[in-house]
Formats: structure tokens, sequence, C-alpha cells
């Protein structure tokens, strides 16, 4: 057997690479040193692969980041190639948080883990699925559902991933749907504190992150899907291309002449800029005043033209009973033991998942967990399989 070594010298000469980037980091930026794991396991060849690079790998090698792949941003009834999925939305929002990382001299590494592992607890059918799946786990004691706590659950304990606790608070944190002008870092690495956090987040607060990165991938959110949504809405055609009733501040951004081809290339790049320069040499990361009511212009147009459009949602009813009827029938399997359902081979019995943590949940926090990983089209699979009787080849043999 072959086994591949790296000389000395090599070794040498990448260590000595690797701390000429860890020196030009700005005060306050994340440190590999600081990097902390739940078991305090020290990885191998840290200079190789540094604790963040190495969440990189772990999060893109989960089962749950593959189910990106078929998990819809905002339009989810729509067969169109060209609109944006969740595996788009997390790589944009890892391009625009390095970039802005990258300016500001903040750890590149945790900030694409961060970005990458931000969605994964992400419903079938985006926040409309969300909205169901959350009033079905009130309805049955379990709390609310939020999908930045479920991509916790299923990171650090469905999957036996063993991230650093600043990956996965910067997921926890990472509420794009919250416009912040500012956010300054609480800077506090222990576990307690985290699940503190988690914790309190469960009970509905909005918790801070605890790193630079964290607060980057936070306003990198909100970048990537402001601009994206409206030409994914263009695309289309549930707004005119003509962008006739677009405020006259973002006319203003789009030079009044950009085609709206333009537009979401014009909203990452001001806003980029505007924050490296607003937030540069500073102890927070923020827009500047006149951005920032420039992002809220676009948010509420965003609302007002696409997320609350009736035609986006005039088909929802029918989601809504999917989301109860498949629910209500792996509760059903749950309560008679019937092995034989698909929710035992493809979770419970799947030796791809920690036994010890399903076996401490509540038959409704199973299926949470379940339909929370579930695609789009395997959802509707699934809901197919349960309401549609099922054909015989020929006869009852």
């Amino acid at each position: 057997m072959i086994i591949v070594q790296l000389s000395k010298e090599t070794i040498k000469r990448i260590k000595e690479r690797s701390a000429s980037v860890g020196s030009s980091y700005s005060k306050g930026a994340c440190l590999n040193s600081e990097a902390v794991r739940r078991k305090n396991s020290k990885p191998e060849d840290p200079w190789l692969r540094p604790p963040f690079f190495r969440d990189i790998d772990r999060i893109i090698h989960s089962k749950a980041y593959s189910r990106y792949i078929d998990k819809t941003q905002v339009f989810y009834f729509i067969d169109n190639e060209h609109i944006t999925h969740r595996s788009i939305h997390v790589q944009l929002v890892s391009k625009i948080a390095r970039t802005i990382g990258r300016a500001l001299g903040y750890n590149e590494d945790l900030i694409e883990a961060s970005a990458l592992g931000h969605d994964i607890g992400h419903t079938p059918f985006g926040h409309t699925g969300e909205k169901y799946l959350d009033v079905l786990c009130r309805k049955h004691g379990i709390g609310g559902f939020k999908h930045n706590i479920q991509s916790v659950r299923f990171l650090d304990k469905l999957e036996e991933c063993d991230l650093t606790l600043q990956v996965l608070d910067s997921v926890l944190c990472h509420n794009g749907e919250v416009t912040d002008c500012c956010i300054t870092p609480e800077r506090n690495f222990s576990w307690e504190h985290f699940d503190k956090k988690l914790a309190d987040a469960e009970a509905g607060s909005d918790p801070s992150p605890a790193t630079f990165e964290g607060c980057i991938v936070r306003f990198a959110d909100t970048i990537a899907y402001l601009g994206r949504d409206l030409q994914d809405a263009i695309e289309v055609g549930l707004i005119d291309e003509s962008l006739d009733d677009l405020p006259e501040d973002l006319r203003k951004l789009m030079n009044n002449n950009a085609s709206y081809r333009d537009i979401n290339g014009l909203v990452i790049d001001s806003f980029c800029r505007d924050i490296i320069e607003t937030s540069i040499d500073t102890d927070c990361i923020a827009f500047s005043d006149d951005v920032y009511s420039l992002v809220l212009e676009l948010k509420k147009y965003n609302y007002k033209k696409i997320y609350e459009n009736h035609r986006l949602h005039e088909q929802d009813y029918k989601l809504e009973l999917m989301f109860d009827t498949v629910f209500d029938h792996y509760l059903l399997d749950l309560e008679s033991e019937n092995s034989s359902s698909l929710i035992y081979s493809d979770l419970i019995d799947s030796e791809a998942f920690q036994r010890s943590y399903i076996e401490s949940l509540k038959p409704p926090e199973i299926i949470r967990d379940y339909i929370a990983g579930m695609t789009n089209s395997y959802f509707e699979s699934v809901f197919k399989k349960i309401v549609l009787p099922e054909r015989k080849f020929r006869d009852f043999g």
C-alpha cells in the first residue's frame, strides 16, 4: 500500500505560509487557535487543514448538505431551472461574505463554513413550509420551528459532525430576515454560553453572533437574497422587467438605465462596498445610514411585490394540507410502531444518524426532524405514497 507523506521541508513551508496568513488578520478576527469543539479533539495536521477549513469539509460531506440541491428558495411551484435553490443561495452567501471578510481581514475559513451550513435546517418549500411545520410543532407541544435552530440540530445532534462552536454559533445567529444596521460580536467562546443562546433562541430571542465572521455572514445572507429574489421574480414573470415602480433611490443605484439583469450584481457590489467602507477598523460590522435606508426600501419592495404576492401563494392551501397529512401519517406510524414505515428506514434505523439523539426525542420531534430534512421532490413523493392507492402488478400475489 502506498502512503503519500509530505517531506519535512514541505511541511515547514506550509506552516510558514499558514502563520503569515494568520498574522495578516485584523484585530478581533477569530484565530484558528481559538477554535473550540465539544469533544476537544486535536485534529491531525492543523497547519494543512485548519479547524474551520476542516469544518467546511465536514459540512459539505454531510447528508444534510447534499439535500440543498432540491430545496427551493422562494418559488416552489415553478418549473424553471434558472431560479435560485438553496444550493445556489448558500454559495452566494459564502462568496459575498468572503469578499467582505477578505477586505476587512477576517477568517475566511470560518466565514465559508458558516455560510455553507447556515440554511441546512430549511424545510422543503422554503419559508412557507417552515410556517406550516411551525404550526404543527406548536400543536403537538414541542415548541415552534425555526430553520436556524434546526440547522444546529442537524449539524450538532443528528449527524456526528463535531463542528466548532464558532461555526455553530454563526449558523444559529445568521438570521438574514432581520435587517440590522450594525452588529457588534459578543466574543464569548464557551459552550455554556452557546447552549444558553440556543435555549434563548428556542424561546423566541434573536441572538447576536459571537464573532465578526458570524456578523458578516448575517449581513451577507440579507444581501444575497434581496437582489437575487428580485431577479428571480422577473425571470418567472411575477414582476415586469421594466421595473417602472422601483423606488427612486433604487433607480439611482441602477444608474437609471441599467437592465434588470444587472440589478443583482449592482445590489451585491454596492452593499458590499458600503459595509467594507463603514466597518473597516471599527468594533462592529455595519451599513452606513444611507445604504441601510436603501436596504430597508428594497426589502419593503420585495415583500410587497414578491413574498406577499397572492400569485405566489395561491396554492398554499394545498401545501398546508400536505404538511398536515404527512405529519399525522408518521405520527400514527410511530404510535403503532409500524417498523415498515419509511420513517424507520430513512431515519430511526439508519446508521447514518446518531441513535442516542434519536432515542432522546418524542415522536413529534422525530417527525419534525424527518420532514425538515426532506427535499421538495421527496416530500411530494411521500405525500403521494400516503394518499394514493398502491397499484398491484396483475394480481394480489
